[in-house]
């Protein structure tokens, strides 16, 4: 069983409750809650227009969220955003499990008032996407490279997950 058909159900049940029931749809749900979070605090203006309205689609801006939260000197946000953007070509499962784990924290999460909290700051739903990066890389071989974003992954989230193990 692979991520969208596992997920199915939920999103199916999801369409019931007024819930985004695709990447489309949840996008422009994140872009109007960040929105709406930029008219109320002006400080956040900048960091919600770079990582989530600037951009077009899902990907994009949970791709940039992403290598900008694990960057460091030796390995900056642009390295990072290229190994993101090679792992989900290669696995576009990666998207499709990153949407199923928003919809489910925003379902069963009551602290989870919108989709851009969880999308923005729980480093749980970080780390997950980024292990999954890892276990793309482990399964292409490039076991270094994958142990270097477990060991950031770690430090960063302070969730470790081996590469090798199956996506979660």
């Amino acid at each position: 069983m692979n991520e969208i058909s596992f997920a199915a159900p939920e999103i199916a049940a999801s369409r019931q409750r007024g819930i985004p029931a695709d990447e489309g749809e949840l996008w422009q749900t994140l872009r109007l809650d960040a929105e709406r979070a930029a008219a109320g605090e002006e400080m956040l203006r900048g960091f919600l227009d770079l990582v989530v309205l600037r951009h077009d689609d899902f990907a994009s801006g949970l791709g940039l969220l992403l290598a900008l939260k694990l960057a460091e000197y030796s390995m900056p946000a642009e390295r990072l955003g290229e190994i993101l953007r090679a792992a989900t070509a290669g696995d576009p499962g990666i998207i499709a499990a990153a949407i199923a784990d928003l919809v489910a924290i925003r379902t069963r999460d009551p602290a989870a008032e919108n989709y851009l909290r969880p999308f923005l700051y729980y480093k749980g739903f970080h780390a997950l996407q980024w292990h999954r990066i890892g276990h793309w890389l482990w399964r292409d071989d490039r076991r270094e490279l994958a142990q270097f974003l477990q060991s950031r992954v770690s430090q960063v989230f302070a969730v470790d997950i081996h590469p090798a193990k199956a996506s979660l």
